[in-house]
């Protein structure tokens, strides 16, 4: 396995790559509101890479055919933005990448329409605390399996399901390079972290089994049990201290 290691000069590039998909994210989450289609959220999402001078890194990415990724409810991963119209109480999983000057910054994050039920909110907050409790196991010197076995540990002990066909990767100039970050594992297995290198750490949580398929269109991951699921997403950077969120809003001036 070759983990890319990316010199001071690309981080700087990685750094403002995640910078244009948080902008685009968050964006993208304030549009969430009964009678939006995902459709409608979905082109906006080009709007705003454009206004940034990024692109999308998915569109066309193996033929999938949106900006970003739309899922709702007990739609996983890789939903296709489209006629559906956001209902009151629904969640709504936002993923986004963006190709700025060559490089890719990966994030996404489970937006609430209006008030959920108990148990879907509890989902959602733990989903979200999940990703920033792994985030610390991004460090030098750690074993990847460490941060994959944090993960499906604290999903388990809440009693929630782990999504296992799909996993984080690396990212850089590629939108999947090397390694493949599963959400479970064993401690001390796996490739040893090293600084330089720019993880896509992305918990996809379930409320109910772990289990899940792909719909007829070929793309939407959803649950077998048809309960909901939660997705969130950073692109992290391992540094020989504190490891760094790169897809974070830059700070108000």
């Amino acid at each position: 396995m070759s983990i890319p290691i990316k010199t001071p000069a690309e981080i700087e590039k990685m750094r403002a790559a995640g910078r244009a998909a948080a902008i685009v994210l968050d964006r993208l989450a304030k549009l969430v509101e009964p009678g939006i289609t995902t459709g409608e959220i979905d082109r906006s999402a080009a709007e705003y890479m454009a206004e940034l001078g990024c692109k999308s890194a998915f569109l066309g990415y193996r033929k999938f055919p949106g900006q970003t990724c739309i899922s709702v409810n007990e739609q996983v991963v890789h939903g296709i933005g489209g006629e559906r119209r956001l209902a009151y109480g629904d969640i709504v999983k936002i993923d986004t990448g963006v190709v700025l000057d060559g490089w890719i910054g990966d994030t996404a994050t489970t937006v609430c329409c209006g008030a959920v039920d108990p148990e879907t909110e509890r989902l959602c907050t733990a989903t979200k605390r999940i990703l920033e409790g792994a985030i610390p196991f991004a460090e030098a010197g750690r074993r990847l399996g460490d941060l994959s076995n944090y993960i499906e540990t604290e999903a388990l002990r809440q009693g929630l399901g782990v999504v296992r066909e799909f996993v984080g990767h690396g990212v850089g100039r590629k939108l999947h390079e090397e390694p493949q970050i599963p959400n479970y594992g064993r401690k001390g297995s796996g490739p040893k972290l090293k600084a330089g290198m720019t993880l896509a750490i992305e918990p996809m949580i379930n409320l109910g089994v772990e289990g899940v398929r792909i719909l007829e269109d070929g793309w939407t991951v959803v649950t077998l049990d048809g309960k909901p699921s939660a997705h969130f997403e950073h692109t992290i950077l391992v540094t020989e201290n504190e490891p760094e969120v790169l897809t974070c809003l830059p700070p108000i001036a």
